[in-house]
């Protein structure tokens, strides 16, 4: 696999020479200093390094950064603006949607990408959409409850 000399990232093209076959979590993390996206289990079965690519949820511990071409990486680090937290972000921190806070990140990504194509999902949505997604911690009552707070203020915001 080719090197890979540019990545588009929250927005703005970066340079990187790195070799294609690395993780896109490892560059973004090592190359770029984007440490929001944890390394969990290695295998794209936790969600700790869930990022967008073109707006989907996408495992960043298992793609290669050869593999992403000229398509547009989000990390957790654009969602806030202006030293503000994205409504999303608040909603977490409001319900405690979070213990230890490792899968934070990815569950916040997650739950941004399906908050995107569907504004106001039912529960039984949020939770099929964020099937894969693990806190060890056992916090799903409270990511659900900041799930559907981070809806509503989203659509707020909007208005």
């Amino acid at each position: 696999m080719p090197r890979v000399t540019e990545l588009n990232v929250n927005g703005q093209n970066r340079a990187v020479d790195v070799e294609g076959e690395r993780t896109l979590l490892s560059v973004l993390r090592d190359d770029l200093d984007l440490t929001g996206s944890k390394y969990g289990c290695g295998e794209g079965q936790c969600g700790a390094c869930t990022v967008l690519l073109d707006g989907v949820a996408t495992r960043s511990c298992i793609t290669t950064v050869g593999s992403i071409g000229h398509r547009k990486v989000a990390t957790i680090e654009s969602l806030g603006h202006d030293g503000h937290l994205h409504p999303l972000q608040q909603a977490f921190l409001d319900a405690g949607g979070m213990q230890c806070a490792y899968c934070t990140s990815g569950m916040i990504m997650s739950a941004y990408s399906l908050l995107q194509k569907k504004p106001s999902p039912s529960e039984s949505e949020i939770i099929r959409s964020m099937n894969g997604n693990i806190c060890r911690c056992g916090t799903y009552q409270r990511i659900l409850t900041a799930i559907k707070a981070g809806a509503r203020a989203m659509q707020g915001a909007a208005q």
